[in-house]
């Protein structure tokens, strides 16, 4: 099947070193990211991405050179190869929670969290968030939580975090758990600059602290 073991064995090698690149491990910095390629990150608001942009190219040039050096099979090959570069970091990462990991570094969270907000009256307004945390390790795992806005630019408005005027949350969650936390405030933004006057978010991302420890999720 292999024709050309140096380019196959190349291939494998630029794959795994993009990989290793923009691992999504403790951070994962697609999560800030306008633009994506195998989530790698092209594009952020600070502009393009110099590593991420090489990264997409070595990744494109290692998928070439794969299917160059293979004489059969190669949609087959494409795709599982593709599959393999999209899931196997968060097995890996998985394994990781469940054999090593602890405290903070044992939380995994899927990125599908929701906050609405309603004015109530002038300076007062209702914020509701549902996210549920994973706690993979075997040991119970508390932490501060406080929300974050990751495309937060220069004059826009202010609307996840402002649900940190009534925090930071403590948290508890058990061993081997996943926790629906549900956390609905009453806002008092008087003084807060540069707010939203309602609305909602999807795809909500936090911050865990734990002494000096911190994790953006």
């Amino acid at each position: 099947m292999v024709n050309n073991k140096k380019a196959f064995i190349g291939s494998i090698v630029m794959l795994g070193i993009c990989m290793c690149l923009f691992f999504p491990y403790p951070y994962n910095e697609a999560m800030i990211a306008h633009t994506t390629f195998m989530s790698i990150p092209v594009e952020t608001q600070d502009g393009y991405v110099l590593l991420g942009i090489f990264c997409s190219i070595l990744f494109i040039i290692a998928m070439i050179l794969l299917l160059r050096s293979i004489n059969k099979y190669h949609f087959r090959t494409f795709v599982i190869v593709v599959l393999l570069y999209s899931f196997l970091p968060h097995l890996l990462i998985v394994a990781y929670q469940k054999t090593f990991a602890s405290g903070i570094m044992a939380i995994s969270y899927k990125g599908e969290g929701e906050c609405r907000f309603d004015m109530v009256e002038k300076d007062l307004m209702n914020g509701e968030c549902t996210i549920v945390l994973h706690n993979r390790s075997n040991e119970a795992v508390s932490f501060d939580l406080q929300f974050i806005d990751t495309n937060f630019f220069k004059g826009d408005k202010r609307m996840n975090s402002l649900m940190n005027i009534a925090g930071p949350y403590h948290v508890t969650i058990e061993a081997n758990r996943e926790k629906a936390i549900h956390l609905k405030e009453l806002l008092h933004l008087t003084n807060v600059p540069n707010h939203i006057e309602g609305g909602g978010s999807s795809k909500v991302h936090v911050q865990l602290i734990d002494g000096d420890k911190e994790r953006t999720l």
